[in-house]
């Protein structure tokens, strides 16, 4: 009985400190500011080391501060969720995320620094741009997705190379932007490749 009281209380006393982790985590991310498992753990009143055992690297636990954090696709575009114009979506998608990257630039800094350096580790990146251009596009799955696919399948990859962190920080760290003339950067941008090709599908 003494043993599994024991035992019971070190399970506890795991998930205490798990939690702590991730709530210290969640809590930094959520200041924008620079994100390192360092700091993480002082917030969290535990050691360097102890933070690496519950979580190897700093993109694992990030992910995991991060969970539920982005609001589903549907949810997200719910303001444009009666509009049939796929440029409007876009649009509203993209600056959506970009503004969401921004409240939680230290995080997303760190989790592309991570996976730059270890690329078998991207899987850990939440991925919410996919999500939020497949919703946008939503409205051409029945025309443009059964008439020419590759068209569709293009412009999603192109659009994936603008409505994201990368895109942003460029313009912010290389361009010198602001971050609000950065978004109205990215969002005519991506607006101007959508317009495009619909374009194409109307010349064909």
């Amino acid at each position: 009985m003494a043993t599994t009281q024991a035992e019971t209380g070190r399970t506890n006393q795991k998930k205490r400190t798990r939690t702590a982790i991730v709530e210290a985590a969640r809590e930094l991310i959520g200041t924008g500011g620079e994100v390192t498992m360092p700091a993480i753990a002082r917030a969290a009143l535990v050691s360097e080391a102890t933070a690496y055992r519950y979580f190897p690297d700093l993109p694992s636990l990030i992910s995991e501060a991060l969970a539920g954090a982005w609001p589903p696709p549907a949810e997200a575009l719910a303001p444009v969720a009666d509009s049939t114009e796929p440029v409007e979506r876009v649009a509203f998608a993209c600056e959506f995320l970009l503004r969401g990257i921004l409240l939680r630039q230290g995080a997303v800094r760190a989790m592309i620094a991570a996976t730059i350096t270890r690329p078998e580790t991207a899987t850990a990146r939440p991925g919410v741009r996919f999500g939020l251009i497949d919703f946008a596009l939503l409205p051409l799955e029945d025309t443009l997705g059964v008439t020419d696919p590759e068209v569709l399948a293009q412009l999603k990859r192109d659009l994936a190379v603008v409505v994201g962190a990368e895109a942003l920080f460029s313009l912010t760290d290389l361009c010198g932007l602001a971050p609000d003339d950065a978004i109205a950067s990215a969002v005519h941008t991506a607006t101007t490749l959508t317009e495009a090709a619909l374009r194409t599908t109307v010349r064909g």
